[in-house]
């Protein structure tokens, strides 16, 4: 097991978390939190361990009322309360779902339905829930486009890839929206504009959770396995968190339970999932601090920036290496340059008389001492251009807060993500100059 990623460290790590700055102000007195308390509470739903609050570092989140122990149901929300395409299609938009063709995805069918009832405003009874919501998010298909340009270029490419695919979503189903028009006064096109489509699709796409429903003709053939859970939604993201989410299919209740104890007042947490700081920005519009599985990732075109040019058995290298798959997911972490970037570096520096030993470098086997030197010394260099880079751009964000002064959300956002990567690359340096020295 790599260091730092035991339970032990885990709780080490969740304990130091722990101090004072961490509590949070109960938000309960709020009235949209009354509203929507009595709004769950007509859907049958009964809470007595967590009281919604303002955490700093966090935002909004859900605090413990009581010590919570291992095992101890956190949240049990009923069917009722659950926001799915049954609900939508035993709705007013029924109808319409049924008869369109071809048939529309769960995906756009809960969209939809969430763009109709925030139109609604008072006259929905969804409006709770609705109140609760963001207004705006932070995914980068909702940053602006210089603040895009800021982003790591991994990110940045998959953050243009998202704005395209939420454009062709919403030109694909305008002409869904059109025969909608009887059930409003307004014309359709000024109730599901653009900025309605990308607000909904966003609040699928980071507070959604997972709930495996049965396929209906009536929808199309990809999986329905996003359902919203008012309340529940709140809880944020802990890398370090341990519980158990699934729908009770006895109770008929989405059940969260805890695998750790959290004290009286604390924030609440669960996980996401292992993902690194870029997959968090992207899906779900945050980055999380010290994250375990944060990484930098290190293209190809770097991967051989400081490789002789003269090597006549490059490409054939490049080739293998794409071939067994050590082309992508290069990464330098906490815990120094990944296993697969540096097997990559010892087939990139195999001299050419021990190029048949390819084979044995995918496997893990030591060729030569002056491989193992030759590929650490690459990794550091590499590790250096990526400090630098970053240096470099955080003194750009830098400059971009002092000039737009309206962006400064974006870009602290986009900060604290620059900021995390150069320390994990400091990280990185001193672990490769300790492994450089142990070699003879």
């Amino acid at each position: 097991m790599q260091k730092g990623r035991g339970r032990t460290s885990r709780v080490r790590r969740r304990k130091l978390s722990r101090g004072s700055e961490s509590r949070g102000v109960n938000e309960s007195y709020k009235s949209e939190f009354i509203e929507l308390k009595k709004w769950l509470k007509d859907r049958k739903f009964k809470d007595t361990n967590l009281a919604p609050a303002l955490f700093p570092g966090t935002g909004r989140g859900l605090m413990s009322k009581i010590s919570l122990q291992e095992g101890q149901m956190i949240i049990s929300l009923p069917e009722s309360c659950l926001l799915t395409t049954d609900a939508v299609i035993g709705s007013y938009l029924g109808a319409y779902i049924t008869k369109w063709k071809p048939p529309p995805s769960p995906l756009l069918v809960l969209c939809t339905f969430l763009v109709s009832e925030k139109h609604a405003g008072d006259q929905s009874p969804w409006k709770p829930y609705l109140e609760i919501l963001p207004k705006v998010y932070t995914c980068p298909v909702c940053l602006e486009p210089e603040v895009v340009n800021l982003l790591p270029e991994p990110l940045k490419g998959k953050a243009e890839e998202q704005r395209a695919h939420v454009q062709e979503f919403f030109a694909s189903s305008r002409d869904f929206f059109s025969s909608l028009q009887p059930l409003f006064v307004e014309a359709v096109d000024s109730i599901f504009s653009y900025s309605a489509l990308l607000w909904a699709w966003c609040t699928v796409n980071t507070r959604a959770v997972y709930l495996r429903q049965r396929q209906q003709e009536c929808l199309s053939v990809e999986l329905d396995t996003c359902a919203l859970a008012p309340y529940l939604d709140l809880l944020n993201h802990s890398p370090d968190a341990q519980v158990k989410a699934a729908f009770n299919e006895e109770t008929r209740c989405y059940e969260i339970r805890t695998t750790s104890s959290w004290r009286k007042h604390e924030e609440v947490f669960i996980c996401y999932g292992p993902h690194d700081n870029q997959k968090l920005l992207l899906e779900y519009g945050f980055v999380s601090i010290r994250n375990p599985h944060a990484c930098v990732y290190v293209p190809r075109d770097i991967l051989v920036k400081y490789l002789p040019s003269t090597d006549k058995q490059m490409n054939k290298k490049i080739s293998i290496l794409k071939d067994h798959g050590f082309i992508e997911n290069l990464t330098f972490g906490w815990d120094g340059p990944s296993w697969r970037l540096l097997t990559a570096l010892k087939l990139l520096c195999l001299e050419a008389e021990k190029f048949k030993c390819w084979k044995k470098v995918l496997l893990g086997e030591v060729i030569s001492d002056s491989n193992e030197k030759t590929s650490l010394d690459i990794a550091q260099k590499i590790c250096y251009y990526f400090t630098e880079e970053t240096n470099a751009m955080l003194q750009k964000v830098s400059h971009m807060k002092d000039e737009k002064v309206s962006l400064i959300n974006q870009l602290t956002l986009v900060d604290t993500l620059w900021t995390e990567e150069l320390k994990i690359l400091q990280a990185s340096a001193g672990i490769l100059c300790s492994l450089q020295a142990a070699l003879p």
